[in-house]
């Protein structure tokens, strides 16, 4: 068990050490990771293969992703076929929650897990028809540490800072943001109610960890934002597939000769 996380997965993190006490234990643990990076990179293939785009949505717990979801399948173009990877220790709810708008979700329940891995996602979507999805969203388990350093088969990473949560998170948790492609900083309604909440605050703490990493403030409630998160999602998609594109266009490199090698 990790004892930095306690989430019963034997992993090694990035950004932070552990006193294992032999050497041989940490070689184990970088051995797993090493492994799950083998089968994400498998599953980015199969995703590709079938023009999938995978976005894996990171934060905290109750930082609004399942509302976000529920707001952008409202706003996105018509025509761009979505499905979601729910990822919580128990229960369906937020699956449920995806569901009642047509939406395929797959539920994933990792138990004492706090994060997704390559394996749990792949088996998840094992059980989708990647044949009729554009957009496959992968919400992860509700965790600013352990998420941050498990490829799970994503193209994009997004994580979101909500507006309850206070504006240092970013400081707090760099490595999260750091990697992070977009940042969602979400509840912006509740602005007017928290006061010790620091929008500007906010971006320049994101802008610390990350660079100038494109920051969209968002309400699902109220729809601000929105229509900018969803312009960066299309655009994103349409990128990596002219890149697909690209890639099968362009004939393969010869392979280097040996004629006069000893």
């Amino acid at each position: 068990m990790c004892l930095d996380c306690g989430c019963g997965h034997d992993h090694g993190h990035s950004g932070h050490t552990h006193d294992h006490g032999d050497s041989a234990t940490v070689a184990v643990f970088e051995n797993l990771l090493a492994a799950n990076d083998r089968t994400a990179e498998r599953l980015r293939t199969l995703l590709d293969r079938h023009r999938v785009f995978a976005v894996n949505l990171m934060s905290s717990p109750g930082s609004g992703k399942t509302r976000l979801l529920e707001a952008t399948f409202a706003a996105l173009p018509p025509g761009l076929r979505v499905a979601v990877i729910e990822g919580d220790l128990e229960t369906e709810n937020d699956a449920d929650r995806i569901r009642r708008h047509g939406v395929t979700a797959v539920q994933i329940t990792t138990g004492v897990t706090c994060h997704l891995d390559a394996t749990m996602t792949a088996d998840a979507v094992a059980r989708l028809d990647l044949d009729e999805i554009d957009v496959l969203f992968v919400e992860n388990v509700g965790n600013l540490v352990c998420p941050a350093d498990f490829d799970i088969g994503q193209h994009r990473d997004v994580v979101l800072l909500s507006v309850t949560e206070g504006d240092d998170k970013p400081d707090k948790y760099p490595v999260i943001f750091r990697g992070a492609d977009l940042v969602l900083v979400t509840k912006t309604d509740l602005l007017p109610h928290f006061d010790e909440f620091d929008l500007a605050r906010a971006h320049r703490s994101i802008d610390r960890v990350r660079g100038r990493a494109p920051i969209v403030d968002a309400s699902a409630k109220t729809g601000e934002g929105m229509s900018a998160w969803v312009d960066w999602l299309v655009c994103e998609m349409r990128a990596h597939r002219a890149a697909l594109d690209h890639r099968a266009a362009t004939p393969a490199a010869p392979e280097p000769s040996h004629a006069g090698s000893p």
